[in-house]
């Protein structure tokens, strides 16, 4: 073994991962030699198991033309790594034709443990990709690699839509009318440029609005609006832009997030042009991204029930491609926000429209956009301050509301949260002001009891309403941060180290038993790394909620450095992919309620070792924390 540990110490990109994974890594290393030349793998036929590390002699690699002659022929030395990219980026088939020259000596890893330091390094991930990318350089590799037939083929297929940039697709120019121009003129411009959405312009030349081919149909000729008024009496507002930087899958959520049809795209401070939701999503024919259009056609809380319920299956599709669990993340939250937002349309159109502006928030994991399928209702209510006489009409209202929201919730798979945390709780449902006073009083008389239960309400996110509302309220929190608050980010602090991470102190993972399992509850191990750069995020007043998004901005200010930023977003989603790999497993196979407990058996040698790779990483930060907010490493 201490012959292969050295050896891997030498070679890229084994030489940068930790030494326990080394040694760990080392130890399930298979020792396979050539005595004679041997094809051992065919071009396009043999399915690879996993990656051959080349230790003695070398292998010969090709492709075969159309005639059979050997074409691209490279041979690969002691260090070279074959198979990779075959196991990532072609649906696990060897690219090329190997032979195995005679006196070869290869280390073998399998492609489960291969595919596990992908997902939690990032580095070595790219080493992979990188080679690739490199090769398709060549236009006689790009020849001979054949590229899947179907979107459900391969790992590249299924990461266009995650890796692919705006920039890349094929977008619209701008077309645009001054604000004052008639309903009718600027209707004709649409017919003859044959655009279906055309962006109004105030004075000043800035886009302000836009119409659409709906807005004629809707607002102008089903509303019988008179076609001689200004265009900007019927445009919709606001705009949504994206840089032309962002990523499809991006722009795709921010569409259905927004609401919107159309997104500018934006580049160097200028607006370049537009897409349509639905161009994007007929070059993503089989992505989860249409399923989320389906959620939105529904037609009853039956038919969202049975959405909801099909999630796991594609999420377990995402996760054995390969796609990474922040965006798994993100795809589960949009369609547990689409869900949620067609509820409220239809209980407000069974019992009303509501007395006044509101917002309908939700909190914690579901706030922080990091929902699993182990999850509960976590939701409020804000609603603006009205005149004394109609307080209790408003009141009473938003209650009914809530409750029939969260009824419909509960039947679709939203469970009624055990907290009670909920907007059908008069606790949860107030008016601004109130809402106001309420956190004046968590950040003021904080209390380690207070923090424990209210800091679930500092991960909120509006899923329905008038933005307005929580941007007023985030103008007040912001003020407020702004005041000596050590009492509060002290009990904050000192929650986050409450759970320690289970690693005992002969460096092996601590488990308990349950139902004649040896576990460990994962969502407790995530605890400290939530709750830390919640801490942090509001020591700095920046208001973004999921742990990712707080985690870039915090290095955006220099409060964490490059690779302290590294290690606790890759540790974080490395264990955010075990978490969600376990609770479809329940769900799809098992046909059991998913819990949030690992049995560790059931995990290789190479995620066990790289757990305590972990483990360390939270105990390093719970350690910073103790001296940035609580004073003491003996906290």
């Amino acid at each position: 073994m201490k012959r292969r540990l050295d050896f891997l110490k030498t070679i890229a990109p084994f030489n940068a991962l930790p030494e326990s994974v080394l040694l760990e890594l080392a130890e399930e290393l298979k020792e396979v030699s050539y005595s004679k030349d041997t094809v051992i793998y065919q071009q396009d036929v043999t399915m690879m198991k996993g990656v051959d590390i080349i230790a003695e002699g070398s292998y010969e690699s090709f492709f075969y033309d159309s005639t059979g002659n050997k074409r691209l022929v490279e041979i690969h030395e002691p260090g070279f790594s074959y198979g990779g990219v075959s196991v990532l980026l072609n649906r696990r088939q060897s690219l090329r034709t190997v032979v195995a020259k005679k006196g070869t000596l290869v280390y073998f890893l399998h492609r489960k443990d291969f595919r596990v330091l992908c997902k939690t390094y990032e580095d070595f991930f790219l080493h992979f990709t990188a080679e690739f990318g490199k090769r398709m350089q060549n236009e006689e590799f790009v020849h001979f690699f054949k590229q899947p037939a179907s979107f459900t083929d391969s790992y590249i297929a299924s990461e266009q839509l995650y890796s692919r940039r705006i920039d890349s697709v094929e977008f619209r120019q701008v077309v645009s009318c001054p604000q004052h121009t008639p309903i009718y003129k600027a209707a004709q411009s649409m017919a003859a440029q044959k655009t279906s959405c055309l962006f109004v312009l105030n004075d000043d030349k800035k886009i302000i609005g836009y119409v659409t081919d709906i807005t004629l149909r809707d607002k102008v000729i089903a509303g019988q609006h008179d076609t001689a008024d200004a265009v900007s009496a019927v445009m919709d507002s606001p705009i949504v832009s994206i840089s032309a930087d962002a990523f499809v899958y991006e722009a795709l959520l921010m569409m259905f997030q927004t609401k919107t049809r159309y997104l500018l795209i934006e580049k160097n401070g200028d607006y370049v042009g537009f897409i349509s939701r639905n161009k994007l999503l007929s070059e993503q024919a089989q992505s989860p991204l249409v399923f989320i259009q389906s959620v939105k056609l529904a037609l009853s809380t039956d038919e969202l029930k049975r959405k909801w319920e099909s999630v796991p299956q594609f999420v377990t599709q995402l996760l054995g491609r390969g796609v990474n669990a922040e965006i798994v993340n993100q795809i589960i939250t949009t369609v547990a926000d689409t869900i949620a937002q067609k509820v409220i349309e239809s209980v407000i159109a069974d019992v009303g429209q509501p007395p006044a502006k509101f917002v309908f928030m939700v909190l914690g994991s579901e706030g922080r956009k990091e929902q699993t399928f182990k999850t509960d209702q976590d939701n409020a209510i804000i609603y603006e301050d009205k005149a004394n006489e109609h307080r209790e009409e408003v009141r009473a209202y938003f209650l009914e509301f809530a409750r029939q929201v969260s009824a419909n919730l509960n039947h679709i798979g939203f469970v009624y949260c055990t907290g009670d945390f909920m907007a059908q709780n008069p606790k949860w449902t107030h008016s601004l002001s109130h809402w106001k006073r309420n956190y004046e009083y968590w950040m003021d008389e904080s209390i380690p009891e207070t923090v424990i239960n209210f800091s679930t309400f500092f991960d909120c996110r509006v899923i329905y309403g008038e933005t307005a509302i929580m941007d007023e309220l985030h103008q007040f929190l912001d003020e407020k941060l702004q005041q000596p608050l050590e009492k509060l980010f002290f009990h904050m602090a000192k929650n986050a180290l409450q759970y320690e991470p289970p690693l005992t102190f002969f460096n092996t993972i601590r488990t308990f038993k349950r139902d004649s399992r040896e576990v460990f509850d994962i969502k407790r191990t995530m605890s400290p790394i939530v709750d830390l750069v919640r801490v942090y995020a509001l020591k700095n007043r920046i208001f973004e909620v999921n742990t990712g998004e707080r985690l870039k901005a915090l290095k955006a200010k220099g409060i964490f450095s490059e690779s302290e930023y590294h290690e606790l977003i890759q540790s974080y989603y490395f264990l955010m992919n075990l978490r969600l790999k376990k609770q479809t497993e329940q769900i799809i196979q098992d046909h059991t309620a998913p819990d949030n407990y690992i049995e560790l058996l059931q995990l290789s040698k190479i995620e066990r070792v790289t757990l305590k790779e972990i483990f360390k990483i939270i105990e390093n930060f719970q350690s910073k924390i103790k001296v940035s907010f609580t004073g003491s490493l003996l906290s």
